[in-house]
């Protein structure tokens, strides 16, 4: 069996893993001082909206499993950042929101958040977004194929 060639530093998943790894430390290190985990700050920001969020929806959205899901936001309940309701169109489905005690605790954390990450110049934020965009619609397109 012929072996694969070396990694180039340009390589499209070495590149999207280094970018993914310096920006995951760069927002923990932000996340930490307030005592809030990466993962509580991704699932505080989606409740921030105010809507309320089905757990299935919350753990797809911090890409979570629904197991550690459950126990992180038995944790944020207990620290009274969120709290759950029962879904009144659905009373099957169990809606996450954040407590006002969690609304002032997200805003000072993500506040603490995007003050440390760069900005970027004008053109280049929506460049990149668009080609993330493009990349995450292709993968999901084969990822949708190969199950098919």
């Amino acid at each position: 069996m012929p072996t694969p060639p070396p990694r180039r530093s340009e390589d499209l998943v070495h590149l999207l893993t280094r970018a993914e790894r310096l920006a995951a430390r760069r927002l923990q290190a932000a996340t930490e001082e307030h005592g809030c985990s990466l993962d509580a700050w991704r699932v505080l920001g989606l409740l921030s909206d105010g809507r309320g969020h089905p757990m299935t929806a919350v753990a797809e959205a911090a890409f979570l499993p629904p197991a550690t899901l459950t126990k992180l936001v038995d944790q944020l309940v207990d620290q009274n950042l969120v709290h759950r309701r029962v879904d009144p169109l659905d009373r099957r489905r169990i809606l996450a929101h954040l407590t006002p005690r969690g609304e002032t605790y997200w805003r000072r954390v993500d506040r603490e958040v995007r003050a440390c990450w760069p900005e970027p110049s004008e053109g280049d934020d929506a460049l990149l977004r668009g080609l993330l965009r493009r990349l995450v619609d292709t993968l999901e397109g084969a990822a949708a194929e190969s199950s098919a």
